[in-house]
């Protein structure tokens, strides 16, 4: 009878986990819809500007803390300043695609605060990550009517990392959802996101506030979104998520600074009570950024002006 009852309880057991798995991978959404679009890549292509100064706009990465980046762009609209390209890192790649596509800031703000977790978000049994990624490629190419990146209206690139080679790419054509996708995988979240041949992970490894990137790509005056921030100090570290954002925010906060000092412009809203996964706090993160953004605003306009005389 025990020799019965055993396997009973094994072959339960083992059903168990099999329906679990099942009801994992069932909740997985399936991949992307082919769009024929090419996949993300580069092409040498400086933006030029005969009449003023070319403007670049800088949104770093920060996960929810990105949101701020919204309430800069709102400000700089309303001051009809107008950039001539922007370049995201991570979470400032799903705002920046946005606006490059066509969405202005109050529009961006409503799908924002319209946004569910599911959106964005595919959890997957895991294997390299627990987020497949492929509902944050779809959102944006959605979103954006399928346009690749060099159709968009606005010069828009995004920073990934090789996951192989361990050095910064830009992608700057092709695939905007995947573009963007492959930028804000975080790595041992997401899964790696596979483009000829190589993994990419998150770009804001080797850069989450991509300064450089933008001088590279044209831009003579930069203004920076800076959404990092200081490490904790007083907390415990209980959970997995808690170690995880801890460890993003020392690395993130030490990699950015070493590019801070090349935007003429760093703005940094005031996010700090915010934690990386914090989604709900959507209109605290825009509100900080606009707050930011006005009191930067003086210098902007200095430092434009200045630039016009030249």
């Amino acid at each position: 009878m025990r020799v019965c009852r055993d396997i009973a309880l094994k072959t339960a057991f083992r059903t168990a986990v099999a329906l679990f798995v099942l009801l994992l991978v069932s909740c997985a959404t399936v991949a992307p819809q082919d769009t024929g679009i090419e996949p993300p890549h580069y092409a040498p292509s400086p933006v030029t500007n005969a009449e003023r100064p070319v403007v670049g706009l800088v949104l770093g990465s920060g996960a929810a803390r990105g949101f701020a980046h919204i309430g800069v762009i709102q400000v700089l609209e309303a001051n009809g300043i107008v950039p001539d390209l922007i370049v995201g890192s991570s979470s400032g790649g799903v705002v920046g695609a946005l606006y490059a596509g066509g969405y202005d800031g109050r529009a961006i703000e409503k799908l924002a605060e319209n946004m569910k977790e599911s959106d964005i978000r595919d959890f997957i049994f895991p294997d390299r990550g627990f987020v497949r990624g492929h509902a944050l490629q779809e959102f944006i190419n959605r979103h954006l009517n399928n346009r690749p990146i060099e159709q968009l209206g606005k010069h828009f690139a995004v920073v990934a990392t090789d996951l192989r080679e361990g050095k910064s790419v830009i992608f700057n054509r092709g695939n905007t959802g995947m573009a963007v996708r492959a930028s804000s995988s975080v790595p041992g979240l997401f899964q790696p996101v596979h483009i000829d041949h190589r993994d990419y992970v998150d770009g804001a490894l080797l850069s989450p506030l991509p300064i450089r990137t933008a001088r590279q790509l044209g831009a003579e005056v930069v203004i920076a979104s800076d959404v990092s921030r200081q490490p904790e100090s007083n907390s415990l570290f209980e959970t997995i998520i808690s170690i995880l954002d801890q460890t993003i925010a020392i690395v993130g906060r030490f990699v950015a600074a070493q590019e801070m000092s090349a935007a003429d412009v760093l703005i940094q809203p005031d996010t700090g009570a915010i934690g990386r996964f914090d989604f709900e706090d959507t209109r605290k993160a825009i509100a900080a950024g606009r707050t930011a953004a006005e009191n930067a605003l003086p210098r902007i306009l200095e430092v434009l002006q200045a630039r016009r005389k030249r």
